[in-house]
């Protein structure tokens, strides 16, 4: 599951607050939410634990100076990607959610990106007219990662709070193109690491660029959402 599925299944769990209970009374009964799966590991949960111990092995490869430890590095971050959109696939096809991937599914996802970032800071990028440029992938970043840790606590916190809170922080469609953005652009600067693909580093830098904007840009819209429902309250 994506960030999207465990933040659904979140709000599945705890309904959609006041607007919920009054199309309720006042209209034909909703179709029950999912069930979640009573097994702490199920065949999605699996998928993503792999995701988690595929970091270190991501990290050992990325160190490797030759052509097979770069090809085994964008080979498992493609495969981590396929795989985030496979266990969400499976648990809904399937019904083999559970509480537990709904929590594990985006710290994978965070813990595989966040590295891979890191990684790439350590080993300044040719910008081919400029040279090595030591900022050009840090700046990006530190938006991106930025942006996922200040996501993660404002959840956490609305999920202790009231139900419009939970539905101002439900994902977007803006979070759908970053991850997608950040995904493509991760993978085009691995496999550009590699000579034969060195050409495809400028699209790779904007890419990445371009998901960095998106990062920022939807944590304004959520934050605004969640403003507009703290003053409603006062």
């Amino acid at each position: 599951m994506g960030e999207e599925d465990a933040v659904t299944v979140d709000q599945n769990i705890f309904g959609g607050g006041e607007d919920s209970l009054l199309r309720n009374r006042h209209s034909s009964p909703l179709p029950p939410p999912p069930q979640l799966s009573s097994k702490v590991i199920t065949l999605p949960t699996v998928l993503t634990l792999g995701r988690v111990a595929a970091v270190p092995i991501l990290v050992a490869t990325f160190y490797v100076d030759c052509w097979w430890g770069r090809t085994a590095t964008t080979s498992i971050f493609i495969a981590a990607a396929i795989t985030d959109w496979l266990d969400g696939y499976i648990a809904r096809k399937m019904r083999l959610g559970s509480a537990f991937g709904a929590f594990l599914d985006p710290v994978a996802d965070k813990l595989m990106v966040a590295a891979t970032l890191i990684l790439l800071c350590t080993k300044p990028m040719d910008a081919i007219v400029l040279g090595p440029v030591p900022w050009l992938v840090t700046v990006p970043s530190i938006a991106i990662i930025g942006r996922e840790i200040t996501m993660s606590a404002v959840r956490e916190w609305a999920a202790s709070q009231n139900g419009k809170l939970s539905e101002a922080v439900a994902v977007n469609s803006l979070g759908k193109w970053k991850t997608a953005t950040q995904m493509i652009a991760l993978t085009i600067l691995l496999a550009s690491r590699e000579s034969s693909f060195e050409r495809l580093l400028p699209s790779g830098i904007g890419l990445l660029y371009v998901s960095a904007g998106l990062s920022v840009w939807s944590l304004v819209v959520y934050m605004r959402k969640i403003w507009r429902v703290l003053l409603k309250k006062k």
